[in-house]
């Protein structure tokens, strides 16, 4: 990397011309197809990808400036560019595409850039068409709608307001009572937007149905697994493994909540109880934004030579948005810009313990960008979504052991951290489902849509179902309406929880000989996307989680972990 970068507020904020950058790439493609010999063809194709990686920069920098200020007029005209103009993009690189596809300089283009991208581009071209291009500019709108009406939400609570995520602290609060008047502020405020949201995700599925009808499938269900480039699983597959998360892990979260609720002398829980796991408050990190930044610069100083420069390097560029603020989308998230080859994390930090997980998290999925960055062919250098999170996720666990630089009683937030990545699975499935039926069902109600919702949580989480009374807004089945993944990423979020799986088994391994462990963790972020899921993890000797057993193997000698803490 070059240290020459200057900080992010310096960067040039560019909005591409879409007429512009097509042309280019139309004429890429010509040269492509005109190419003599193997020769010209490779040069071309390093062209594309200089070019390709140029235009995401700007694109990730406008996404990323608009995120941070929704309320910008700037930044959103310049998102509109690109929600109307990307799929025009989209559409001219699919020729690109194409013409990869059919050169007869396959051998040679093999040889060079590998034999997975001609799997990727095929999947690319079974994921989009010329003639779904007014469908995704719609798409596109309607979810920079979603996220603009979340940013903006704001709630009156004791004579301030907050933005959702401001809200979460408030609602872990030790006094009781004050968790009770947060949480019916937040609900009952939500209860207000619930028709609006729930319009936006009606015209998402119909535009959605419509892409996939054109497009020659079934339902939306076959699209996606596609879109998602899920290479070497089925949706059959996955319902198998959600059946073994609702077999072996629900009993152990219900046990998990059950004891929460009697730790804390709660009787008769409530939904505004179960973020609180002790009487005396949930673990609250030590000090200010930049102290938790400076907290983490020891832990990946001491963890190895690659984080301790690494992290130090996103925080000297200011690549990193941590703080909840007015007009800022809710979330987190790392982006990358490979022309920079850095990446940028995005989180609304709220006071909670939450910080610390986001904050470990964004780094696990930026360091696997740092560690792939020489990759050169941008589809290798990042992995399918499901392999992403397990960089993510287990960085969450490797940084486990310094904790005690974030909070007073770092034990509670072990206890803490575990016990809600097993509890977390069962949700993750319960939003899998969910999505896979409401694409299955295009033209359900939206009244039938949150009945199956409040089925599935009585399926998995019939634990959180049980404290919802009095409560109008979860009793509606109306819990999904903020799980942003649901409107903008569809399908992503069962990758979520074999990641988790996968982040377990790094725990477990860790804490058996670190040495193994890290060393597996850095030669599978190496590897970025140049295999898909189940190959990246047979090569990095872990368990498939489709395998029966696999779960229950994996979870047991967590459950003996959070036994050890005794509290």
């Amino acid at each position: 990397m070059k240290k020459e970068l200057p900080v992010f507020e310096s960067w040039p904020f560019k909005v591409p011309s879409i007429n512009v950058a097509i042309k280019k790439i139309d004429n890429l493609t010509k040269q492509l197809k005109e190419a003599s010999n193997a020769k010209e063809a490779i040069r071309v194709v390093k062209m594309h990808i200089k070019f390709s990686d140029a235009l995401q920069n700007d694109i990730t920098n406008i996404s990323v400036h608009y995120s941070i200020d929704t309320r910008n007029e700037r930044y959103k005209k310049a998102t509109e560019v690109i929600d109307n103009g990307f799929p025009r993009i989209q559409a001219a690189e699919l020729e690109f595409t194409k013409a990869f596809l059919d050169s007869p300089f396959k051998a040679e283009l093999e040889n060079r850039f590998g034999s997975f991208i001609y799997k990727i581009f095929e999947y690319q071209m079974k994921s989009f068409s010329n003639e779904v291009v007014e469908e995704a500019i719609e798409e596109n709108k309607l979810m920079t709608q979603y996220s603009a009406l979340i940013a903006s939400c704001k709630v009156n609570f004791r004579g301030s307001t907050y933005n959702l995520p401001q809200m979460g602290k408030f609602m872990e609060d030790v006094d009781r009572a004050t968790r009770k008047e947060a949480s019916e502020a937040y609900y009952s405020y939500l209860e207000t937007r619930v028709d609006e949201i729930e319009e936006i995700y009606d015209k998402l599925v119909k535009v959605r149905t419509r892409m996939a009808k054109k497009m020659g499938y079934s339902n939306y269900v076959e699209l996606a697994y596609i879109k998602m480039n899920r290479f070497d699983y089925t949706k059959e597959d996955v319902a198998a493994y959600r059946d073994e998360i609702q077999k072996y892990v629900t009993p152990i979260a219900s046990r998990i909540m059950k004891k929460n609720f009697r730790r804390n002398k709660i009787y008769r829980p409530k939904v505004f109880d179960m973020g609180l796991y002790f009487k005396e408050g949930n673990p609250i990190p030590k000090g200010t934004t930049l102290d938790k930044i400076e907290a983490a610069r020891k832990i990946y100083d001491t963890l190895s030579e690659e984080t301790s420069f690494f992290f130090s390097y996103m925080a000297d560029h200011h690549v990193m948005d941590l703080e909840a603020k007015e007009g800022k989308n809710s979330g987190g998230y790392m982006t990358y810009f490979p022309v920079y080859k850095i990446p940028f994390i995005f989180s609304n930090f709220n006071g909670t313990s939450g910080d610390v997980d986001v904050l470990t998290h964004e780094f696990g999925h930026s360091f696997q960008a740092y560690m792939a960055r020489n990759i050169k062919v941008p589809e290798y250098r990042s992995p399918t979504m499901e392999s992403c999170e397990i960089h993510s996720m287990s960085m969450e666990f490797f940084a486990e052991p310094y904790m005690d630089l974030f909070f007073d009683e770092p034990d509670k937030y072990r206890y803490v951290h575990l016990a809600d990545s097993i509890s977390f699975l069962p949700y993750g499935a319960t939003v899998d489902e969910f999505q896979e039926w409401v694409y299955l069902n295009p033209t359900a109600s939206k009244q039938d849509r949150d009945a199956k919702w409040h089925e599935l949580e009585l399926k998995y989480t019939p634990y959180k179902v049980a404290t919802y009374k009095g409560c109008p807004y979860m009793m509606g089945g109306h819990r999904w309406l903020t799980q942003a993944h649901i409107f903008e990423c569809p399908f992503y979020y069962i990758d979520y929880t074999l990641a988790q799986v996968m982040a377990f088994q790094f725990f477990n391994l860790d804490r058996k000989n670190h040495e193994k462990a890290w060393f597996t963790y850095l030669k599978l972020c190496a590897m970025g996307g140049k295999y898909p899921f189940r190959t990246l993890i047979k090569k990095c000797h872990l368990k498939d989680p489709f395998k029966q057993g696999c779960i229950k193997k994996t979870i047991t000698p967590l459950v003996k972990v959070l036994k050890s803490y005794n509290f």
